[in-house]
C-alpha cells in the first residue's frame, strides 16, 4: 500500500517554510487534539478552548501517545476564548453584518456578535480577515454550523468540491484502481449543477490528485464523470449534461494547464455508468483523446451528493486500514471538511494534504496577520575579520540578510588596535543597512549579535549588560571578531530601550569537572567550541521529533574549518573538543590533537617561531598542510581520480571523526544516545556521511545530516525564545 504520509512529510520538509497559522474550533475533541499533536512540525495550531480545558483533555484521554508529544505541541500552539476577544469579535460581527446585508441576509449587530462568537464560526471568519491561513472542523459540527458557511465565506472560485481521497490496502483489488488509489469527487457541494459546474468539479478533483500524488506513483490522473439517469439533475447530471460538461473540460484544463504542465498529465472522461467505473471493466475505457486508459480511472466524480458520501462511507467501512481523509476544492485551500466518524488519522492526513497543497501551489508565504503568533522582527548580527553578515528576522522567516564588507582600506585604521574598537565603525554600516532596507532602530524588537569569547557560561540567550561588555573590551580571554557582535548590538539600541541578547557564545561550557581534568595540573582543558550550531543542531532535531532539547541525548559533529564533536545530554552540552585551539580531529584548517612529545620537541627545534606554530596549529595546519588544500571537494576529486595520498588523508579525517563520535558514549552515563547528528561545511559530501554513517554503526543509532551552520537563524530564535515567553534571558556574569 502506497505510503501516503511519508509522501506527503517529505514533500513538506523538502525545504524550510513558514507554518501556516491553522484554526481548530474542535479543540476539546479528543482526535482534533491526537492529530493536532502530530502536525506542530507544519503549523502553528490554535485552539479555540481555554488552555486549561485542553490540557485537561489531553491528560485523559492522549496519555497513549507520550509526555514529550503532547507538551511540545501545546508549546508551540495558542489558546484561544472567543468571548475573551472582543476586539476580534467586533471586528468579525461588523463583516458579518457587511456579508448579510451583500447577500440578502440582513442581520443587526448584536445578533452577528452571537454567532461569530461559536467557534466554528469564530474560526472562519478569522481565516477569512487574515488572521488565519486554515480552519479545520466539521468533526461534531453539522454541516449548518461549520461546513456550509464555511463554504460560503472561503470560496474563492464559483464552484466548489469536495473529494475523498482513498489509499486502499493491498487486499482490495489491485487491477480496478492504479496502485490501489482512488479519489472520489463530490458534485453536491454546488447547488445548482450546470454543465460548466460539473466540468469545474471535474477538472478540480483531478488537480487534487495531481497535486497529492507523484507523477512518479500515478503518472496520469485519469477521470470519469459518472452520470446518473435520463430524469435530469434532481438525482444528478443526465448523459446529457455529462456531455456537455465533456465538452467544456478541454478548455477548462487547458486554463490549469497554462498555470502549470503538471496538469497535462490529467485525462478525463464523460459519460460513464458508476457501474463501469467502479469495476474492472474500467480498463476498457478509453482517454477522450483515443488511447487507451491501460488501466482504470483514479478519480471518479460521483453524480451526487448522496452517492459521493455512499462510496466514502463503503470503502471506509469495507476497508479500515485504508488511509483516507477529504479535500476541499475552491477555498485556496483555507478550510478543511471532516466527517464526524473521521479519526485522528483522517484528520492529520487531511491538513498535511491542504498545507501541502497551499505552499506548493498556493503560492503562500506567510499569515496576512499575526494576531495569534506575533511575529518579532529581530535584527541578527555576525561580525567576521573583514565582514559583518546582518539579517533581519520576522518571526522565523529570514526577511533581509547581506554580507557587509569592510574594505582593507577602512580597516587599517584599526592595525595594531583591539578588535572591538571596530564596534562604532561597523556600526555605522548596519545602520546603512538598516536604512536600505526602509527600517530604523525603533521598528525593531531586538538585536541578536553572535557571542564572544566571554568568561565559561551555561548556554542559552544572555542580555547584553555593563558586565559583558567590560570583559568584551578587555579582551583577556582572546581577540575575536565575535568578541565585537554584543558591542555593536549594544550600541544600536541605546537609549531605544530595545533589549540586545548574544546566544549561545563558543564558551558555553556545561562540562563536569571530570571532563576538564588532564594528567598536568597548569593545564586543564578548555571548552571552546561551535556552541551555537551545536546546541542549534540539537534543538532542530528535538523540534522535527515534537520534543524539547532537554529531552534528547544526541551527539553533535560540526564539521567546517574547525571540527568539534559534542555530547548533548537532555538539555546540557557536557563534553566537546576545544575546537579554537585544535584539539580533536585534524580538520581543513587546523592540526587537531598532536602527539605531545613530539610537539614539545617541535617547538623546541628551532626550526618554528612561535607565532609560526601557532599558525600551522590553526590556519595552515590539517588538510592544508597534508594536501595543500582545505577543500574537500578537491580532495574527493583528487581521491575518485586515484591518488593514493589524498584517499590516506581522506580516510584518516573520516576515522578521527568517526572516532571522535564514538568516544563521547560514556558522557552518556549508559543512557541511550538518540541520534549522531552532522552539521557544518563538510556535512554537505554525500561521501564523508556515507562513510561517517559506516564507521558510527555500532553505536545503534540513526545519523542526522543538517548541512551549513545556519547560525544567523540560531541567534534569531534564541532571541525569539526570549521574545515570546518561552525562554528567560540570562544575566551575565553567571552567578557561582
Amino acid at each position: 500500500m502506497f505510503d501516503i504520509e511519508a509522501s506527503l512529510d517529505s514533500r513538506l520538509l523538502a525545504e524550510p517554510r513558514n507554518r501556516p497559522t491553522v484554526v481548530f474550533p474542535e479543540a476539546l475533541d479528543p482526535r482534533t487534539l491526537e492529530a493536532a499533536c502530530f502536525l506542530s512540525r507544519f503549523i502553528r495550531p490554535v485552539f479555540l478552548a481555554p488552555e486549561a480545558e485542553v490540557r485537561a483533555v489531553a491528560a485523559q484521554h492522549l496519555a497513549h501517545l507520550g509526555a514529550d508529544r503532547v507538551a511540545y505541541t501545546l508549546s508551540e500552539s495558542a489558546f484561544v476564548v472567543p468571548a475573551t476577544r472582543p476586539d476580534l469579535v467586533e471586528a468579525f460581527a461588523t463583516a458579518c453584518v457587511d456579508f448579510g446585508r451583500t447577500h440578502g441576509r440582513p442581520m443587526s449587530l448584536d445578533e452577528a456578535r452571537l454567532l461569530v462568537s461559536e467557534p466554528g464560526r469564530f474560526g472562519i471568519w478569522a481565516v477569512k480577515q487574515g488572521h488565519a491561513d486554515m480552519v479545520v472542523g466539521g468533526a461534531i459540527h453539522e454541516p449548518k454550523a461549520f461546513f456550509r458557511p464555511m463554504v460560503e465565506l472561503l470560496a474563492h472560485r464559483s464552484v466548489a468540491c469536495e473529494a475523498g481521497v482513498f489509499v486502499l490496502p493491498d487486499s482490495h483489488p489491485n487491477d480496478v484502481y492504479p496502485h490501489n488509489i482512488v479519489v472520489f469527487g463530490d458534485v453536491g457541494v454546488n447547488a445548482t449543477m450546470t454543465p460548466r459546474t460539473l466540468a469545474e468539479v471535474a477538472v478540480g478533483t483531478c488537480a487534487v490528485a495531481r497535486d497529492l500524488f507523484p507523477e512518479e506513483v500515478l503518472p496520469e490522473i485519469r477521470c470519469a464523470m459518472v452520470s446518473y439517469s435520463n430524469r435530469g439533475s434532481d438525482e444528478g447530471p443526465s448523459p446529457e449534461l455529462v456531455r456537455q460538461a465533456a465538452d467544456l473540460v478541454p478548455d477548462i484544463l487547458a486554463e490549469r494547464i497554462a498555470h502549470s504542465t503538471r496538469y497535462a498529465s490529467i485525462h478525463i472522461r464523460g459519460e460513464v455508468k458508476v457501474s463501469v467505473a467502479l469495476s474492472r471493466r474500467s480498463a476498457d475505457l478509453y482517454h477522450p483523446d483515443g488511447l487507451p486508459w491501460e488501466g482504470g480511472p483514479n478519480v471518479i466524480v460521483c453524480p451526487n451528493l448522496d452517492m459521493g458520501n455512499l462510496l466514502y462511507h463503503l470503502y471506509a467501512t469495507r476497508f479500515p486500514e485504508a488511509r483516507k481523509f477529504p479535500v476541499m476544492f475552491g477555498l485556496w485551500f483555507q478550510g478543511v471538511d471532516l466527517p464526524m466518524d473521521c479519526t485522528p488519522e483522517d484528520i492529520r492526513l487531511a491538513v498535511k494534504a491542504s498545507v501541502l497543497r497551499l505552499h506548493a501551489y498556493g503560492e503562500w508565504k506567510r499569515t496576512p496577520k499575526d494576531t495569534f503568533f506575533r511575529r518579532h522582527r529581530v535584527l541578527v548580527l555576525n561580525p567576521g575579520s573583514t565582514s559583518t553578515k546582518t539579517s533581519i528576522f520576522e518571526g522565523d522567516e529570514e526577511r533581509f540578510t547581506e554580507e557587509l564588507q569592510h574594505p582593507a582600506e577602512e580597516l587599517k585604521a584599526f592595525e595594531g588596535r583591539p578588535i572591538t574598537e571596530q564596534f562604532a565603525f561597523r556600526k555605522q554600516s548596519v545602520l546603512r543597512f538598516l536604512a536600505d532596507k526602509g527600517l530604523s532602530l525603533g521598528d525593531l524588537d531586538a538585536v541578536a549579535g553572535r557571542g564572544g569569547l566571554l568568561r565559561p557560561i551555561p548556554h542559552g540567550t544572555w542580555t547584553v549588560g555593563p558586565a559583558m561588555l567590560e570583559d568584551l573590551k578587555a579582551g583577556q580571554r582572546g581577540e575575536h571578531a565575535s568578541n565585537l557582535g554584543a558591542l555593536i548590538a549594544s550600541e544600536l539600541v541605546a537609549g531605544t530601550g530595545k533589549p540586545a541578547y548574544i546566544v549561545d557564545p563558543v564558551v558555553v561550557d556545561e562540562a563536569d569537572p571530570k571532563v576538564k581534568i588532564t594528567g598536568l595540573k597548569e593545564l586543564p582543558r578548555r571548552v571552546i567550541s561551535h556552541a551555537l550550531n551545536q546546541i542549534a543542531t540539537a534543538r532542530r532535531y528535538a523540534e522535527e521529533h515534537e520534543t524539547f532539547y532537554e529531552r534528547i541525548n544526541v551527539i553533535v559533529a560540526h564539521m567546517g574549518g574547525g571540527i568539534t564533536v559534542g555530547a548533548h545530554r537532555r538539555g546540557r552540552y557536557i563534553d566537546v573538543n576545544n575546537g579554537l585551539d585544535g584539539e580533536g580531529p585534524f580538520s581543513p584548517q587546523r592540526t587537531g590533537t598532536l602527539p605531545v612529545g613530539q610537539l614539545i620537541d617541535l617547538c623546541f627545534s628551532g626550526k618554528y617561531t612561535k607565532a609560526e606554530l601557532k599558525l600551522l596549529n590553526k590556519g595552515r595546519g590539517g588538510l592544508i598542510d597534508l594536501l595543500g588544500t582545505s577543500d574537500m571537494r578537491e580532495v574527493e576529486r583528487r581521491v575518485d581520480a586515484g591518488d593514493a595520498e589524498a584517499k590516506a588523508v581522506y580516510d584518516a579525517l573520516a576515522y578521527q571523526i568517526a572516532k571522535a563520535i564514538t568516544a563521547l558514549v560514556p558522557a552518556f552515563g549508559g543512557d541511550r544516545i538518540d541520534a549522531v547528528l552532522l552539521t557544518g561545511g563538510m556535512a554537505r559530501s554525500p561521501k564523508l556521511v556515507g562513510e561517517l554513517n559506516r564507521l558510527t554503526a555500532a553505536l545503534g543509532c540513526p545519523v542526522k545530516v543538517y548541512p551549513g551552520e545556519n547560525e544567523m537563524a540560531a541567534l534569531a530564535k534564541g532571541a525569539l525564545r526570549v521574545l515570546s515567553g518561552r525562554e528567560t534571558a540570562k544575566d551575565y556574569p553567571p552567578q557561582a
